[in-house]
């Protein structure tokens, strides 16, 4: 179920030890809780104490991605994570964050917290990988908040769904900021619950947020969307789901609130099944009934 060779991340943690931390210039990589004794300052960022979980202070320019990866190798065990990710004025930084279960059959549980500090005028591309075991639960609780004139490009991608999944992110953006977010879901026999809430809190603020669900073998599916406008600012949003078959279900409930007479918020939601016609144009080009669904399936989740 490994991604990439997680002998490279910068971060390596299995169950609740930490395997490696890497030593990078101009970055300044430690526990959460080693963060949370060392910076006063950085304590306002967590909940509470943490108990595990990665800091990340990007301080300086890097020219590769950075790299985390969260690993439930144990059976019955509990994760319960606060991650703390910073950069710097005018960075312009690439990270990937990989949270995976080792196994199918673990029966583990995955809590995360996390908070993203994006500087004025830095940027983040960040691609944030789950994959679980049918019968493991997670919950992951992202916050970003990006300062002025600052950008993100963020991409949530769940490639094998859990027993229950409760995602939960909002982006908090300040003047001339911009946010691009993805969140992509293929759910097979799980409950899966996405909220996400765009927050556009001063002017020239613009955001666009994507999501795209897939629903199949009994699952149940919901997904709450929001823009809040509270300045002059743009922000869209565009839900799509499919039920692939019978008792599966997909819930979409997008909401616009607008506090500002010149913002403009819009969205666009539909759920909808995989058309006849589709498959037959497949299959008679020699797939069968199962690869054609699922190639139409990977090409429906690309964004």
């Amino acid at each position: 179920m490994a991604m990439r060779n997680v002998k490279n991340a910068h971060y390596f943690q299995i169950d609740h030890q930490i395997k490696n931390i890497s030593q990078v210039k101009g970055v300044e990589i430690l526990s959460s809780l080693a963060a949370w004794k060392k910076y006063n300052w950085a304590r306002k960022y967590f909940s509470l104490k943490p108990k595990e979980g990665y800091f990340i202070w990007v301080k300086k320019q890097v020219s590769f991605p950075l790299f985390t990866c969260i690993l439930l190798c144990s059976k019955n065990i509990t994760q319960n994570l606060q991650n703390l990710l910073i950069i710097e004025k005018n960075l312009k930084i690439s990270f990937q964050g990989t949270c995976q279960a080792a196994k199918k059959n673990l029966l583990g549980a995955h809590e995360a917290q996390g908070k993203i500090i994006l500087k004025e005028g830095s940027s983040l591309k960040y691609k944030h990988f789950h994959s679980w075991g049918q019968k493991d639960i997670v919950t992951s609780c992202y916050e970003f908040f990006l300062e002025k004139n600052s950008k993100l490009d963020y991409v949530f991608k769940t490639l094998s769904t859990p027993r229950k999944l409760r995602i939960n992110t909002s982006f908090n953006l300040l003047t001339g900021a911009s946010c691009n977010a993805k969140i992509v879901a293929n759910c097979k026999g799980t409950e899966t619950e996405i909220k996400d809430n765009l927050i556009l809190k001063e002017k020239e603020a613009s955001g666009q947020v994507q999501i795209r669900l897939v629903a199949r073998e009994a699952s149940k599916v919901s997904a709450y969307s929001k823009i809040e406008a509270q300045a002059e600012s743009r922000g869209h949003l565009d839900c799509q789901g499919l039920v692939l078959d019978k008792g599966s279900e997909v819930s979409l409930v997008p909401e616009l609130l607008c506090k500002n007479k010149k913002a403009q918020i819009t969205h666009e939601a539909s759920i909808g099944k995989i058309s006849q016609e589709q498959l037959n144009y497949l299959r008679m080009r020699g797939l069968t009934e199962k690869e054609a669904t699922n190639l139409i399936i990977n090409g429906f989740l690309t964004l």
